[in-house]
């Protein structure tokens, strides 16, 4: 196995002089078609671990279905496709199909002379494995292996003869140094899902503008939540499989179970997990499933890593299906003039601040205009802390900052004056906290407002969290789908007291929930005013 180091020279004399080696191998038999020689390619390889270790990789037809729709050509030489997505669940083979195609671009068909192949993981471990099946698929790969030098300390392959000469693999790690200067043909994502942030899928995504033909390939179960880097690329591709978006350059294939779906069902199963009865143990499923099924806590585990389901790790209050079905566009211009009622979660210093609206419309329905603040200072750090874009939002309009580094009340004030400026604000619940700063503020701008002091605890909290999960549950709520108030309320978990009472617990909470927060005391306040024009959700709270 050629663990040679810099500088190496091709093994007896390369691959083609040796008479140990094969001088036509199967990729490069004429007449196939580029997908075809992909896969001849990847059937070549040898298994190197698990019950099928000593035998070749054999492409099933779900594989070969990914790989036609990424490898195939517009025209001789032209491949459309430039980022490919391909998420299910996990121990479904994603391991050996890397470092095969990773090995396609260094060394087989898909080489290009001094090419940059890199494998990117989200820590050192896992960028270690795939560089160690790559290693090891080698060592059983005498053709191959004679033609490259391993060089094991930087992990890194560099190609020193035949097709590919002077192209390089790395196997690169989130936490690695930098970045900068990479120029790749070929990138491959393992478990961009998990990824602590998104800041290496794109450094290596930008680096591609120097290739005329660059590929990027991202393998992984679905992230947990809607805002996580492969969760947006997953719904993009969504879009473009739905004609909403066109861009050939842009693949996914995506297997995962619906969320209404039975967990306990083999049918269930087979959706996001394809090698399922093949090299994917069944029995394992199984034994996970009825886990599951005893244990609650292992159920939205199992439901995300299995399932390949979009579903984080902590119990959400509100079901995502029933908050997405609430998503109706809002027509701010309408709601001009008409009576409303405000919810304000006033945060510390330096966290978000959240100022939300109510209006009950003729309907019965609920639609909510909401408004998030944060410091200007630091934002691109928090966005990374908080593992959600704060500061795209903020340049699409959806978050206001305040200039500095600290929440300034008067800036609050000052947008509240605006709403009031424009809509009947009826009443506006609040939190204590802070709430003297603010109301300071508005006396020293001349705006008055009908405040109204709302509780944080059971009390006071458990009326208006059963008046929010009814207007989510019968559908009567339109929150336009604003990303910032539906990461609140995806991160939103309640505590009860022993007599049954539920609030929101920020302290539980997988993150932020101010917005939803607001909500709550929004609707809160509305149902103690005019109950005749009220919805029904609100009369009975």
């Amino acid at each position: 196995m050629g663990l040679r180091g810099p500088g190496a020279k091709p093994k007896s004399g390369g691959a083609i002089l040796s008479p140990k080696l094969r001088k036509r191998l199967p990729w490069e038999k004429k007449g196939l078609s580029r997908v075809e020689r992909v896969v001849a390619f990847l059937e070549d390889l040898p298994i190197t671990q698990g019950k099928l270790a000593g035998t070749k990789m054999k492409v099933r037809d779900w594989q070969r279905e990914f790989l036609e729709a990424v490898y195939s050509e517009d025209a001789p030489g032209i491949r459309p496709v430039r980022t490919a997505i391909l998420s299910l669940a996990r121990k479904n083979g994603k391991t050996g199909l890397v470092a095969g195609l990773a090995l396609c671009h260094l060394a087989g068909p898909e080489a290009e002379p001094r090419g940059e192949c890199y494998a990117a993981a989200n820590d050192r471990f896992q960028a270690g494995k795939i560089f160690a099946e790559i290693v090891a698929i080698l060592g059983q790969h005498p053709e191959l292996d004679a033609r490259c030098n391993i060089i094991r300390f930087r992990k890194e392959i560099e190609v020193l003869d035949g097709q590919g000469k002077g192209s390089i693999f790395a196997a690169l790690s989130s936490d690695a140094a930098t970045k900068l200067g990479l120029s790749p043909s070929f990138t491959v994502v393992d478990e961009l899902g998990y990824a602590p942030k998104r800041d290496l899928y794109d450094a290596l995504d930008s680096a591609m503008g120097a290739r005329d033909n660059p590929l990027l390939i991202a393998i992984s179960t679905q992230a947990p939540d809607d805002n996580h880097v492969f969760s947006t690329l997953v719904d993009y591709g969504l879009k473009v499989q739905a004609g909403e978006v066109v861009d050939p350059s842009f693949h996914l294939t995506l297997y995962a179970a619906p969320e209404s779906a039975d967990p306990m069902a083999r049918e269930t199963w087979l959706k996001a997990n394809p090698a399922l009865g093949d090299f994917r143990s069944e029995e394992d499923v199984a034994r996970q499933a009825a886990q599951a099924e005893r244990i609650p806590s292992k159920m939205q585990d199992f439901r995300n890593k299995i399932l390949n389901q979009r579903v984080a790790a902590h119990v959400r209050f509100i079901a995502k299906a029933e908050w997405d079905k609430c998503g109706g566009p809002i027509d701010i211009e309408a709601l001009k003039g008409r009576p409303c009622f405000g919810g304000l979660d006033l945060s510390a210093a330096r966290d978000l601040t959240a100022w939300v609206l109510v209006f009950p419309m003729e309907d019965g329905t609920l639609h909510v205009l909401p408004r998030f603040f944060l410091p200007e200072n630091g934002i691109a750090d928090k966005s990374e802390a908080d593992r959600v874009p704060y500061d795209v939002w903020a340049r699409q309009g959806l978050l206001d900052l305040i200039p500095g580094s600290t929440i300034d009340p008067g800036f609050v004030a000052e947008a509240m004056a605006e709403d009031a400026a424009r809509f009947d604000i009826q009443a506006a619940a609040y939190d204590r906290w802070r709430i003297e700063d603010l109301k300071r503020e508005l006396a020293r701008i001349g705006v008055e407002l009908p405040l109204v002091p709302h509780g944080q605890g059971f009390k006071d909290m458990s009326p208006a969290v059963d008046a929010l999960e009814r207007s989510v549950a019968e559908a009567l709520l339109r929150h336009g789908s604003h990303p910032v108030l539906t990461m609140c309320a995806a991160n939103a978990v309640i505590t009860k007291d022993p007599a049954g009472g539920r609030k929101l617990d920020k302290a539980k909470a997988a993150g932020r929930i101010d917005g939803l927060v607001a909500l709550a005391m929004a609707e809160s306040i509305a149902a103690r005013f005019e109950p005749e024009t009220l919805p029904a959700c609100l009369l009975a709270a």
